[in-house]
């Protein structure tokens, strides 16, 4: 069997497939794309359309089922989109739309069907095809730039004048820790992570609180100058074993962590910062919800509560 019977075979086949159901519309628009009036299509001469259509989609475009309507170029493509599948339909039509634009890209020719593109797309779309490329001449479009979410800068900068202000009060070691705490609550507040002020359970006395990655985190918040040991640690790590599984904790020390505290204390479902912490986060204007996911994580990754924003966020 030669080639072409070979081939008339296969189309013999696709015959019995469901045909393509084109609308008045959809052949209007065909016709406009691929200059089917007159019985032309596009620039082929008789033989180059006989041949891109052997060649490129196995189809012998000039068997007799095609020349229902006529003999000319025009007539056997329109014969065969009234009797080929949807899927035929689909990669002849992208076929000579790569073929046509290439050419009015050698050209230097402009599109004159309005929306053209588009309008074959959704055709090729709704016969179960893929939408057409973007066009090449058309440069693509520049990324949206990301909201910034979080405070302003006027935010940003009232906050850290608040801390600094805090390093050089003189009041009562009490009054100090009540204005940490608030400050602790106005800074997670700006950056939406949801806090609660410091409320009392019986029995317990806890600092605060706030929300972070579905996360609800309690908050132990210590104002001393020295750095703190392993017996608190082991207190606040106590109130959260106390309560269910998804409850994490955050251990705010201002003056830092003893050596012993890392050498006697095993952290389980808390993180820890200090006042350089603080100090840097607040500066270089970080995203306190981001601080909190990279210490949460070393913690996993290390088992090491304690990480360094400054480390944890190199320049």
């Amino acid at each position: 069997m030669d080639e072409r019977m070979r081939q008339m075979g296969s189309e013999g086949n696709r015959a019995g497939d469901s045909m393509a159901q084109l609308s008045t519309t959809d052949m209007a628009l065909i016709d406009k794309v691929f200059g089917m009036y007159g019985g032309y299509v596009l620039d082929f001469s008789n033989d180059r359309f006989a041949a891109f259509f052997n060649r490129d989609l196995k189809i012998d475009i000039y068997h007799d089922r095609y020349s229902i309507h006529g003999s000319s170029k025009g007539k056997h493509f329109r014969a065969f989109l009234e009797t080929a599948s949807d899927a035929d339909v689909v990669r002849t039509l992208t076929a000579l739309w790569e073929y046509r634009e290439t050419g009015m890209l050698d050209r230097g020719e402009e599109e004159t069907v309005p929306n053209a593109r588009q309008r074959l797309s959704v055709l090729l779309q709704k016969l179960g095809g893929k939408a057409l490329p973007p066009d090449p001449k058309v440069e693509p479009a520049a990324a949206p730039v990301p909201e910034r979410k979080g405070p302003d800068d006027s935010a940003l900068v009232a906050l850290e004048q608040e801390f600094l202000a805090l390093t050089m009060m003189d009041e009562a070691p009490q009054q100090r820790g009540y204005a940490f705490e608030r400050f602790l609550k106005r800074w997670f507040d700006a950056w939406g992570l949801d806090a609660h002020a410091s409320f009392r359970n019986t029995g317990e006395q806890i600092d605060g609180s706030f929300q972070h990655d579905g996360t609800t985190y309690l908050v132990e918040a210590k104002w001393h100058g020295k750095p703190m040991d392993a017996s608190m640690l082991h207190v606040f790590q106590g109130k959260l074993l106390e309560r269910p599984d998804w409850t994490r904790g955050l251990y705010v020390s201002y003056g830092g962590f003893s050596g012993d505290s890392f050498d006697a204390f095993t952290a389980r479902r808390l993180i820890m910062m200090d006042g350089a912490d603080i100090y840097h986060a607040v500066n270089r204007r970080l995203d306190l919800a981001e601080v909190i996911r990279r210490k949460a994580r070393h913690h996993s990754e290390r088992r090491q509560p304690f990480a360094r924003v400054t480390d944890l966020f190199q320049a």
